[in-house]
């Protein structure tokens, strides 16, 4: 047998065992799975937990975050240069408006003073005798004029340069605390120099934002309550300025309330957690926040419709702890899922585990 005759035989053989292999393994339809309905496999239903909406009355208020600022605050320089020789006050002291707090040397200074004052003294004895001349027809208008303009000339010099004195004093522009002092007698200071901050604590400003769309519900006069960081102690206080614009940035107004702060229990630059009353709703629509969706055209939620679950996009207002609120978008006797969201599909069956509404202490 030639090797042509033993390749074409070996070629039979195998196609011959193939061909009992596929016989074996395909020919038996009474052994295949059952198909479902169309061919597929049997459909599934989501199981999900439901929320029934109803009108329920809400506290309409506001929740933010803020921070506290004093009443006035400046840091105190010198408006010349020189060697300071005396400091009028205590670290961390109270003040009083005009109340002189540091010297600059100021010896020069006065010297030029006297010496103006004495000048002036001379041209207005000279300026008398001038004017009685004058009346007489002893001297000529011109004479006159020219001593009269000398003694004016001195009096301006003088007053400019008790200007220039009084910046050698650095006195409290208003009644307040100051602080750390940056400076001792003996040092020399400019303008740049800082000598210490003094900050008005009595009362304190609160500042916050609030978000864009409640621009129109809020008004000066209207009160808030904070708690500052470190003590759950509620204060009250009251807005008095609103910032004319929504900030295009953030979408948020910025407000600001004062408080009395008589304790002086409040420090600037501490945090506080601000809660600002709105009007109250009797009948207002709240769902579960977990059967809230975010998307990037809004929020939605699933409604349950006929078994079914179909997407439903709403307009959020204030939440709670547990609930939202829907402004737009769901009807009391709607039926929303509340669990399970992440498996629910537009339109897939659903398989009702447990039914809530807002009377059962959500």
């Amino acid at each position: 047998m030639n090797k042509t005759v033993k390749t074409i035989l070996i070629l039979v053989a195998a196609a011959a065992i193939g061909y009992l292999l596929y016989s074996k393994v395909f020919s038996g339809n009474d052994e295949a799975p059952m198909a479902g309905p169309g061919g597929g496999p049997m459909a599934q239903k989501v199981a999900v937990d439901v929320f029934v909406v109803s009108p329920t009355a809400f506290q309409n208020k506001i929740t933010s975050t803020g921070s506290v600022i004093p009443n006035e605050d400046v840091e105190l320089r010198s408006e010349i240069s020189g060697r300071v020789t005396n400091i009028n006050f205590k670290e961390g002291g109270t003040v009083k408006k005009g109340q002189l707090l540091l010297t600059v040397n100021d010896a020069e200074l006065r010297a030029q003073l006297q010496k103006l004052e004495s000048n002036r003294e001379l041209y207005s004895d000279t300026e008398k005798r001038n004017r009685t001349l004058l009346e007489k027809e002893y001297i000529s208008r011109q004479e006159y004029d020219q001593v009269s303009n000398q003694l004016a000339s001195v009096n301006a010099d003088i007053q400019a340069l008790k200007a220039t004195m009084a910046k050698a004093y650095v006195r409290a522009p208003f009644d307040g605390v100051i602080g750390l002092r940056q400076v001792s007698e003996g040092s020399y200071v400019t303008a740049a120099t800082p000598i210490a901050r003094m900050v008005d604590v009595s009362p304190v400003k609160i500042d916050f934002n609030i978000p864009g769309r409640y621009s129109n519900s809020v008004k000066v006069g209207d009160k808030i309550t904070f708690t500052s960081e470190g003590s759950a102690e509620k204060h009250e206080a009251n807005i008095y300025a609103i910032q004319p614009n929504i900030d295009p940035a953030t979408r948020t107004l910025q407000i600001r309330a004062l408080y009395d702060n008589k304790g002086q229990e409040i420090k600037p630059g501490a945090f506080v957690k601000v809660e600002l009353g709105l009007q109250d709703v009797s009948e207002a629509i709240l769902i579960p926040t977990e059967s809230i969706i975010p998307e990037a055209t809004g929020h939605k939620v699933f409604l349950v419709k006929g078994g079914k679950a179909q997407p439903q996009m709403v307009k959020i207002g204030q939440r709670s702890e547990t609930l939202i609120q829907i402004i737009e978008g769901i009807e009391p006797g709607d039926t929303i899922i509340s669990s399970g969201i992440l498996q629910a599909r537009p339109g897939s069956d659903l398989s009702i585990r447990r039914v809530t509404s807002s009377g059962d202490g959500q």
